[in-house]
């Protein structure tokens, strides 16, 4: 009868281990998340949305340190997506100077901005709070789908009078809730992005606060209640390892209810968050 000794028995166990660490390896796509910085509009702690406003002086450095965080990780993106507004723009493009990436692909989609703040937008958030009362801008800003007050054609604000968005339509009366931010994410994602991640690609995506809520309450299967509860912070990167279905992997740190892990100090981290919940107070 044929038989294996030990030395076999632990050469052959090593080899299967090998093997199934490099299915594992190959089952796993790496998805890179970068919120924008801190934007001259979140220092002066305005509604934003679609308006072009650069980075603040600090929002500079800190898309420095995110770009150093993910070099120091060893993570290296094959393509890169970010939206049609200056400050997230920038923050790519310092992810990728720091990271030694400015030559790889790069596309620019409006789908990715930040939701529109409609008749908010350029509003002061505490002198909105002060005429409307907290539990109105609490609704206007944290709610899934009750969308801020419109702005129509008349309005600067609206994204008709804005070059950039020549040849797309949008509805005279114009404004976003997270619901219809998530209702063009998700089908950008699914069209888009999705084939480059399954295609064996890493991807980065440098974004905004809603456009990325939107994007992990699709990833992370989060209830709409929770949610309206998740802030992300500027400049941080938030990394996903994703299996062969897009699904997240759990990783060791993530923040609940996300899957995906922010790099960096994490008592820092916590600390971003809560400044962006309490910009209204």
């Amino acid at each position: 009868m044929f038989a294996l000794s030990r030395a076999s028995v632990r050469s052959v166990s090593r080899s299967a281990l090998r093997s199934f660490a490099a299915v594992q390896t190959a089952d796993k796509h790496t998805l890179i998340l970068v919120r924008h910085g801190e934007s001259t509009w979140n220092l002066e702690n305005k509604f934003t949305g679609w308006y072009d406003c650069p980075l603040s002086d600090k929002g500079h450095e800190e898309v420095k340190e995110a770009g150093r965080l993910i070099k120091a990780e060893g993570l290296s993106a094959d393509i890169a997506f970010t939206s049609l507004l200056q400050r997230a723009i920038r923050t790519l493009w310092h992810v990728l100077e720091q990271t030694g990436l400015m030559w790889i692909p790069v596309h620019k989609a409006w789908e990715l901005n930040e939701r529109h703040y409609g008749a908010l937008q350029g509003l002061d958030k505490q002198e909105t709070v002060n005429k409307y009362g907290k539990d109105q801008v609490l609704v206007w800003r944290r709610s899934y789908d009750i969308p801020p007050p419109t702005v129509d054609k008349s309005s600067p604000h609206h994204p008709s009078n804005d070059p950039r968005y020549a040849g797309f339509d949008f509805p005279e009366e114009f404004t976003e809730s997270l619901a219809t931010t998530l209702d063009r994410v998700v089908p950008f994602w699914n069209k888009t992005v999705v084939p480059e991640i399954k295609s064996g690609k890493t991807v980065m995506i440098a974004a905004h606060g809603n456009s990325l809520r939107a994007l992990v309450k699709h990833l992370d299967g989060i209830d709409e209640a929770t949610i309206a509860e998740l802030n992300i912070p500027t400049g941080t990167p938030l990394i996903y390892e994703l299996d062969d279905n897009l699904k997240p992997i759990p990783q060791v740190g993530a923040i609940a209810p996300l899957q995906g892990r922010y790099l960096g100090d994490q008592d820092a981290i916590r600390a971003r968050i809560e400044g962006v919940k309490n910009q209204t107070k």
